[in-house]
C-alpha cells in the first residue's frame, strides 16, 4: 500500500511532467530517470532492504537498550557497593573511636596505679626512712650513755678512790653483790 502511493506520487511529479515532448518516450531523460528510479524501489523491495534496515534499526535499538539496562544495573551494583563501604568505613570509625575511648581509660587507669604505687612508695620509704631515723636516735642515745657511763664511772672512781678506805670499800662491794644478788633471783 505504501509503495504504490510512493509510485503514484513519483509519476504525478511535476518537474517530470515538464520536459518537452513526449513524457513516455525513451528519449525523455526524465522518464528514464523515473524508470531507473522505480526500478531501483522496486529492487530495494524485492531484496526487502526496507525490512532489513528496520531489523537493523531494532538490533541497534535492542543493544542500546541492553547497554542501558546493564548501565543502570552497573550503577546500581555501584551504589550498592558504595554503600557497603560507606557502612564498614562508618564501622571502623566507630570501633577506632572505642579503640581511642578505651587507650584513654586504660591510660587514666594506669595513671592512677602509678600514683597509687608511688603514693604506697613513699609511705614505704617515709617508714623505713622514720625506722632508721629512730635506730640511729637509740644508737647515738646509746652511745651517749655508754659515754656517761663511762665518764661517770671514771668520776665515781676518782671520787671514790680519794675518799673511800679499804673497808668502805669492803661494805660497797658486798652491799652490791648482795642488790645483784637480789635481783638475780
Amino acid at each position: 500500500m505504501r509503495t504504490l502511493t510512493t509510485l503514484l506520487a513519483l509519476t504525478l511529479a511535476t518537474p517530470a511532467l515538464a520536459a518537452s515532448g513526449p513524457f513516455f518516450s525513451l528519449k525523455n531523460t526524465d522518464f528514464v530517470v523515473l524508470l531507473a528510479f522505480i526500478l531501483f524501489i522496486l529492487v530495494l523491495l524485492k531484496f526487502k532492504v526496507p525490512s532489513m534496515l528496520t531489523g537493523m534499526l531494532d538490533k541497534r535499538a535492542e543493544g542500546i537498550q541492553s547497554d542501558l539496562d546493564e548501565a543502570r544495573a552497573l550503577r546500581e551494583e555501584a551504589q550498592t557497593i558504595l554503600a557497603s563501604y560507606e557502612r564498614k568505613q562508618k564501622e571502623v570509625q566507630e570501633q577506632a573511636d572505642r579503640i581511642v575511648e578505651q587507650a584513654k581509660a586504660d591510660a587514666s587507669a594506669a595513671a592512677e596505679q602509678a600514683k597509687a604505687d608511688l603514693k604506697s612508695s613513699i609511705a614505704r620509704r617515709l617508714v623505713a626512712a622514720e625506722e632508721q631515723i629512730k635506730s640511729a636516735e637509740a644508737s647515738a642515745v646509746k652511745a651517749v650513755r655508754d659515754e656517761a657511763v663511762v665518764v661517770a664511772i671514771g668520776a665515781a672512781k676518782e671520787v671514790i678512790a680519794k675518799g673511800m678506805t679499804a673497808a668502805d670499800a669492803n661494805k660497797l662491794i658486798d652491799a652490791s653483790i648482795a642488790e645483784v644478788d637480789a635481783k638475780l633471783h
